[in-house]
This record gives C-alpha cells, structure tokens and sequence, in this order.
C-alpha cells in the first residue's frame, strides 16, 4: 500500500502551475515538483497545511491510500 497525492489534480483545477504553488505556499519548487511527479518519498505536515489552506481543502482530498499492488 501506498500513501498518493491529488496534487497534479487540484492544480489543474486550480489552472495553477508549479511556480503559481511555490508564489502563494512559499513551498520550495522542488519539495512541489517531486509531489507534482509524485517522486517524493516524504511530506511535511507544514507542506501538507500549506497546500489544504492554498486549495481550500481536506488532507484527505490531497493524499490517499493506493493499495494497488503493481504501483
């Protein structure tokens, strides 16, 4: 099992990219890129509020459970 991110999502409906993110979180653009291409294999709780506060949602509309064996 493992812990994803809707990160690329929230962006796209949020028509924001990464630099957009880094403007308004504050968040380096690296710590965005590696959860943009889903490459990170940590996350803050900072970064994690930075993102719920800046997309307006919950943690569990960020990050998710993917049980899927192959991934």
């Amino acid at each position: 099992m493992k812990v994803k991110n809707n990160l690329r999502i929230l962006m796209a409906q949020h028509k924001m990219n990464i630099q957009d993110v880094h403007e308004k979180t504050g968040l380096s653009r690296t710590t965005i890129s590696k959860l943009y291409n889903e490459t990170s294999t940590t996350i803050g709780f900072d970064t994690i509020y930075q993102l719920c506060k800046l997309f307006d949602c919950d943690v569990s509309d960020l990050l998710f459970l993917n049980d899927e064996e192959s991934e």
